[in-house]
């Protein structure tokens, strides 16, 4: 039941009133005439815009249809907060539900930014299912009853959590925009071109001095910490999976922890901020490639298998490393030896094995200026676009939970 306090022409509904489960499967994806696949990892959290998608060829087992304006709402680890208004028809995950509006009782433009609120997320993540992966059923879900208001108050909501996306939506732009920037800064100074027309033709290149990455660093592989010995608490053990583009991710269902008590017996495998760790098991992922440097709200923390930390040789500043690790040419370089396809992995000597400028301290320094810069920039961007993202979120708060 409901526990919000009844305003003036608000009227409490079960979900099954609100809106349609439709549940269309496709058999066969393939062979489904569909040209988009949408899966739970292609929808952004707190973001109804799908920006990514894959191709039905490219997946298998039973998927669900939907159409154009339908909600693709991910049911199953509900606390991420996914879900993704579809501007084209496909398929997608079956950990997903498509969710229709009711028209003769919510807008269906209003049901998204709904669905999106903690009102409804909390309860989401209350009815869900399970441990490792808690899931929702529709059963439970139908029955589930909230306040909604008259469709003039449904509408004036719209009109301003609207006005928030417009901003959020400019915000995505810009940082897209200094992303690709920064790209363009780093294929400028480490060219592809460069790396292949070596590899081509070593004995006729005639381009700056290329040195194997193990020349200059060393990578240093995660400790075998024994899974069985893995604590409630503690300190947290930094495997691939927490390996996220650009930053570590501790989401609860997939953070391990090893006992505090145990961490002197493991000295050389406690990480500190500044480093930089790559994930050696599936490194590329459709955000992008799976590096980040740790900083202090990362701590404490332990390397783990699979994971690796870079080690710092005197010729190389740290900034220089950095950049280099975005460029295209580094990434080229691994794809080419990435190994295996159900878990796709490269090697510490995969890595150490890749081709770099060697270049003089001054130069390092002023290419990492000027990436740094940018980074800095695109930073900016970052935390005006989850201020903005905050805003809207307390604002709709405010919408659905506001007193008569």
């Amino acid at each position: 039941m409901t526990t919000q306090t009844l305003k003036p022409s608000w009227k409490v509904w079960r979900f099954e009133q609100i809106a349609t489960n439709v549940n269309v499967r496709i058999d066969n994806p393939s062979e489904s005439g569909m040209e988009h696949y949408v899966g739970l990892e292609h929808l952004d959290p707190d973001s109804l815009r799908i920006r990514r998608w894959g191709s039905p060829s490219d997946v298998e087992a039973g998927k669900l249809f939907f159409k154009t304006g339908d909600i693709i709402f991910a049911k199953r680890r509900a606390y991420q907060r996914k879900l993704g208004v579809a501007e084209f028809d496909g398929i997608c995950s079956a950990h997903a539900m498509v969710l229709r509006a009711k028209p003769e009782v919510v807008l269906p433009e209003f049901l998204p930014f709904f669905m999106q609120s903690d009102l409804f997320m909390n309860r989401a993540v209350e009815i869900s299912v399970g441990s490792l992966s808690p899931t929702i059923n529709w059963k439970t879900m139908a029955v589930q009853e909230f306040s909604l208001p008259s469709m003039g108050e449904q509408r004036r909501i719209v009109e301003l959590i609207s006005a928030f996306d417009e901003q959020i939506e400019s915000l995505e732009i810009a940082r897209s925009a200094a992303l690709r920037l920064k790209n363009a800064m780093a294929e400028s100074v480490f060219p592809v071109a460069e790396v292949k027309s070596y590899l081509d033709k070593p004995k006729e290149f005639y381009g700056r001095q290329l040195v194997p990455l193990g020349q200059v660093v060393s990578l240093q592989v995660g400790y075998p910490f024994k899974s069985a010995e893995y604590s409630t608490k503690g300190d947290r053990l930094l495997r691939g999976s927490n390996v996220g583009v650009n930053r570590l991710n501790w989401e609860p269902d997939i953070t391990c922890y090893w006992p505090i008590e145990r961490r002197s017996q493991v000295p050389d495998y406690v990480l500190v901020v500044g480093d930089v760790v790559i994930a050696m098991d599936r490194p590329f992922i459709s955000e992008g490639f799976k590096i980040a440097r740790v900083k202090n709200e990362d701590l404490p923390a332990l390397l783990l298998q699979r994971v690796g930390r870079f080690k710092m040789g005197e010729e190389i500043k740290p900034e220089y490393l950095w950049s280099f690790l975005h460029a295209e040419s580094f990434r080229w370089q691994l794809q080419r030896m990435q190994k295996g396809t159900d878990l796709p992995h490269i090697s510490k000597f995969d890595i150490e094995g890749t081709l770099i400028p060697q270049l003089t301290v001054d130069e390092q320094i002023e290419i990492s200026e000027c990436f740094s810069e940018i980074e800095a920039s695109t930073a900016a961007l970052e935390k005006r676009l989850t201020d903005a993202k905050d805003q809207r979120r307390q604002a709709l708060g405010t919408c659905l939970f506001r007193e008569s």
